[in-house]
């Protein structure tokens, strides 16, 4: 079964729906059973209704992230080092707490994992 068209509250075909739902309607919507051959519409209804605070968007403070900066950037990596960051040789890159980051305006400088980390 799949869906081939979904109608909002405002477009023809869902006007009458709408009368008879009011304000808990969501959309209306055609769904096609191509092994029964039938027509299905289907409505999307509220049910319920409750207050929800969302979760304010941050980066876990405990998550390290790696960071690049040049070997000349004396003054940042001192900054990197007194946040607690420590250098991976391996990786080319600083290891430091995203809380850290931050705290430092560096966010420009993560080394993101589909980008090459080496500098």
């Amino acid at each position: 079964m799949h869906t081939r068209l979904t109608l909002q509250l405002h477009q023809r075909g869902a006007k009458q729906l709408l009368a008879k739902y009011g304000d808990r309607l969501v959309c209306v919507r055609y769904r096609y059973d191509t092994e029964q051959k039938k027509r299905l519409k289907t409505v999307e209804l509220i049910v319920e209704e409750c207050p929800w605070v969302p979760e304010t968007k941050q980066e876990s403070g405990g998550r390290v992230v790696y960071l690049r900066v040049a070997a000349a950037e004396m003054e940042v990596r001192r900054q990197v080092k007194g946040a607690g960051g420590k250098w991976n040789p391996q990786l080319g890159v600083w290891e430091i707490s995203y809380e850290q980051v931050v705290a430092l305006h560096l966010e420009r400088r993560i080394a993101h994992a589909q980008k090459s980390i080496y500098i």
